[in-house]
């Protein structure tokens, strides 16, 4: 009986020539080679067709097979149906064989693979767990479990499943490094130092290990990494500090990367106060060429101001061109400081001369109101014109230094409204200089004070120059002036046509900026940046057929150029068509789109499992910790952002109008008359055509480097859509959406106020006054003048006076104890009365902010209707924040109110400031 079901669980093992076909199906499996593996399988099954771990097996190697055929080009509904009857089978097989020997530790890991192999990562640890209770000592269970802890972030199982791995087998190094590895993670440096140490002691002196090679550099750079992140015993905290900058003289001999090595013994430095120190190490990475790192010039700025260890770790994270000089306003003495530092004399300008780097910081530094400042400005913009630099504009406008009023005047920030750089000196300044080029290049072909004649195109930069300083001034039409007459010079030049693409996209009318654009585009077609802007626009004029062509020019497949640009995760395309869609009403399209940057997103996260283990095995342990925090921070990513953000609004909005979906519905036939219902049936019947056309063509060609030739290789069927219009993403529950990623972006990203604003608008929505209640504080401390809080705090207090039942008691109590802090112990109509006594005195109040409470007047009947227009055209349009979106929004609560007068005013004033707006 027992020979006729063997089962090795249950101690009835098979026999040998069954036993060796079972090894070649493991190995078939591992090398991939799955119709081999399942001939084997099947001989065995032949004469045991109830053994538990062949059974598994066999369909493991069956879903691995289904899952090698579907995905990919070709996969449409029939083979994408095969490939889930195929996993299923594969399910069902694993399941049998698991009950057929459930004392089988191969049973159960074989069910953690296939758990695995789905993404379903919690069952797989159940399963693995399972094996592991069976065979305690089995290492591949142990890997495969401790892979899995540390993807799902499960911190404390992947340091005991380490441990117990680096117990059975002690005499690898890949084990130790694993090891301490999981202990950091968990927040012990300390103790990762002491298992680093307990390796090494266990070397002989001259192991390789202790000799000068990548891999040695790496493990000696870690670990003094772990140090610096020690407390150590000293009372100031900084013991670890000081003893990894003790080590970096230690592991001095071994360490490869000598620049790395030199950023951190700066950084130890400048936090333990050794400037002068610092400022030789400074100095050292110059001397390697890092001139132009301008984190290496922040740190240096440190070191001669002696700046206390908070600043130095901000300016240490600091990216771009950010330097101290930018982070926070200088006193007249550090100023003089830097510009001895940096100066022609005995500073860094005279030792490195050609450095770009050093004498856009010198600018930086110099005082604004200076003579000094004036004339470096001028000898640097008549350079930069004579060499015909196009990003001069956007160079100079880094410059437009301002205060930050949210930090109390402690930190610097770069102003962006067209209101406040138009006040701004150097803008003042900037416009006056070039004024003045134009003047005399025009009358003389040479710059005020030149020592000759200047090249033609001089004259031609200095006009594309003030072009751009009018842009960035809302001054449209004078831009669009100036440019011309660059386009009627050289109209040959690409960077002109985009420029005039912006202004007038800028200035409404994004159709014409969509036709400049691509004339640009049609100068150099070997130019993928300026094809993308093209694409860019078209989408925003909402013409996705022409974005289609332009893009697919560089699409190297032949078949449709979208799910070639999927398969490319090219996010910005895709979110620029789902607003496209979205702004057409087509918000089941627009899910879509927005939902593939989401999966992108899901790939990035899942595509780390392949670095756990290798990274490890590489010993690139810096670079590991770094991907670890990077995936942990992935969903607070701006492009994620924006898609999870738009998710949830458009879910908010079909939850407040479920009537929105009932245009998709069939019309009702029966009440038109003959000549209305053929109308809108050939309607219907054309939107369809199309919609099946744009999304599921396989035969659309993309006009790619082969195109026009007579042998184009045929096109590879390409994945179909099957759901172009989103309806299953339309059917979902708006609420529970809505409610998922507001909670996702709250917790990933929770200093853009835009995150709590979902949270509170999913939250009250739900009835969960509470959670909106902390939306609302996190508002507050982000930005407590936001036009977005004001609404949110108002809307608030209205549906605590209008609700039907009240919370829970203990949330009762802290509502009522916490919410009038948010408006200053006021009555709600004392609160908006504040409000409009704040815009009235502030002539500068933004646009949205003046329509916030203009909503508030009405909405609380504090004052008139006269009164709430009154907000919003005494500004005459002459405050931040005015686009073309927020005087939208402002013409349709006016248009609310029912003011034709006000509406006629608006309108007046909106044409004005936006001279090509045409569909208002």
């Amino acid at each position: 009986m027992s020979s006729d079901n063997p089962q090795a669980g249950q101690g009835r093992p098979l026999p040998k020539k069954e036993t060796d076909l079972f090894k070649n199906v493991v190995k078939f499996y591992e090398s991939k080679n799955y119709k081999k593996g399942m001939k084997n399988a099947d001989q065995i099954l032949k004469r045991f067709p109830n053994h538990g771990e062949t059974l598994c097996m066999k369909g493991l190697i069956l879903n691995a097979m289904a899952s090698a055929k579907g995905g990919g080009a070709g996969s449409n509904k029939e083979k994408r149906e095969e490939e889930e009857d195929a996993k299923r089978e594969a399910v069902e097989l694993v399941k049998r064989g698991l009950m057929m020997d459930m004392r089988s530790h191969v049973c159960w890991h074989v069910y953690g693979l296939l758990h695995r192999s789905s993404q379903n990562y919690p069952e797989a640890i159940k399963a693995y767990k399972q094996a592991l209770r069976i065979d305690e000592e089995n290492l591949q269970i142990l890997r495969d479990m401790s892979l899995l802890q540390i993807q799902m972030r499960d911190l404390n199982g992947f340091k005991e499943t380490r441990l117990r791995i680096l117990t059975l087998r002690p005499n690898s190094k890949l084990h130790w490094l694993s090891y301490a590895l999981s202990v950091h993670v968990n927040g012990d440096p300390d103790a990762a130092v002491g298992i680093l140490d307990s390796y090494f002691g266990t070397l002989d002196e001259d192991c390789v290990e202790f000799q000068k090679n990548f891999e040695s550099s790496e493990l000696a750079l870690y670990k003094n990494q772990l140090l610096s992140e020690t407390k150590g015993e000293d009372e100031d905290g900084l013991g670890g500090v000081r003893k990894a900058l003790e080590h970096l003289d230690e592991i001095e001999n071994v360490v490869v990367d000598r620049t790395g090595w030199l950023q951190a013994k700066l950084s130890y430095q400048l936090q333990l106060g050794k400037f002068e120190d610092a400022k030789d190490t400074v100095f050292k990475l110059f001397e390697r060429g890092l001139t132009e790192e301008h984190r290496v010039h922040g740190a240096y700025m440190c070191a001669l101001l002696k700046c206390n260890r908070e600043t130095c770790l901000e300016v240490e994270k600091m990216k771009g061109t950010g330097t101290l000089a930018t982070l926070r306003p200088l006193s007249d003495e550090e100023r003089s400081i830097l510009l001895d530092a940096y100066g022609n004399k005995d500073g860094l300008s005279k030792l490195y001369p050609r450095s770009y780097g050093i004498k856009r910081i010198y600018v930086t530094i110099l005082p604004v109101n200076s003579e000094e400042f004036k004339s470096a400005i001028d000898k640097y913009c008549q350079k930069q014109i004579t060499k015909g630099v196009p990003s001069l504009g956007a160079d100079l406008s880094s410059l437009y230094l301002m205060e930050d009023s949210r930090s109390n005047g402690n930190r610097l920030m770069l102003a962006s409204d067209p209101l406040d750089v138009k006040a701004h000196p150097v803008y003042v300044l900037l416009v006056d200089l070039i004024d003045t080029y134009i003047t005399s290049l025009s009358a003389n072909n040479s710059f005020p004070n030149g020592d000759g004649d200047s090249p033609p195109s001089a004259l031609l930069w200095a006009w594309y120059l003030r072009s751009i300083l009018h842009e960035q001034v809302a001054e449209y039409a004078q831009g669009i002036t100036l440019i011309n007459k660059c386009i009627e010079h050289t109209p040959t030049a690409v960077d002109f046509y985009e420029l005039k693409a912006r202004l007038l996209e800028a200035g409404g009318d994004v159709q014409q900026a969509a036709d400049v654009i691509d004339a640009g585009r049609d100068l150099d077609h070997q130019d993928r940046y300026i094809n993308n802007q093209t694409t860019k626009t078209f989408l925003r004029a909402g013409r996705d057929e022409d974005a289609k062509k332009r893009i697919a020019l560089f699409t190297r497949e032949q078949g449709s150029p979208e799910q070639y640009l999927y398969d490319m995760q090219c996010s910005w395309y895709e979110l620029e068509l789902a607003d496209s869609c979205r702004r057409k009403g087509e918000v089941g399209k627009s899910l879509r789109k927005y939902m593939a940057v989401v999966k992108h997103y899901e790939d990035y996260h899942e595509d780390q499992f392949d670095f756990h283990s290798y990274c490890i095995r590489k010993v690139t342990m810096r670079a590991y910790c770094d991907l670890l925090r990077f995936e942990d921070d992935i969903w607070g990513l701006p492009y994620y952002g924006r898609a999870a953000g738009e998710i949830a609004k458009i879910h908010l909005y079909l939850h407040d109008n479920p009537s929105a979906l009932e245009s998709d519905a069939e019309p009702d036939y029966s009440t038109m008359t003959p000549a209305e219902r053929k109308k809108a049936k050939n309607m219907a019947r054309k939107k369809k055509n199309s919609a099946v056309k744009g999304d599921s063509n396989p035969d659309t060609k993309s006009n790619n480097t082969n195109g026009g030739s007579g042998n184009v290789k045929k096109s590879k069927p390409h994945a179909i859509d099957e759901d172009p219009g989103g309806k299953e993403l339309l059917a979902l529950n708006h609420l529970d959406e809505a409610k998922k990623y507001a909670a996702i972006l709250a917790r990933h990203a929770p200093k853009s106020i835009s995150s709590w604003t979902l949270q509170y608008d999913a939250s009250v929505r739900r009835g969960k006054m509470l959670i909106g209640l902390q939306a609302l504080f996190k508002m507050n401390s982000i930005d407590p003048n936001s036009h977005q809080l004001f609404s949110r705090v108002v809307d608030f207090s209205q549906r605590l006076e209008s609700r039907s039942s009240k919370c829970h008691d203990a949330s009762e109590e802290i509502i009522l104890a916490e919410f009038p802090k948010l408006m200053d112990g006021k009555s709600l109509s004392e609160f908006v009365q504040s409000a409009i006594d704040r815009v009235k005195n502030d002539v500068a109040s933004d646009l949205p902010m003046r329509t916030a409470v203009a909503n508030a007047i009405i909405s609380t009947g504090v004052g008139s209707a006269s009164d709430s227009l009154s907000l919003i055209l005494d500004s005459k349009l002459n405050c931040r924040c005015v686009n073309v979106d927020s005087c939208r929004e402002a013409l349709k609560f006016i248009e609310s109110v029912g003011s034709d007068s006000g509406k006629g005013q608006f309108k007046a004033l909106i044409v004005t400031k936006f001279p090509f707006l045409k569909d208002f």
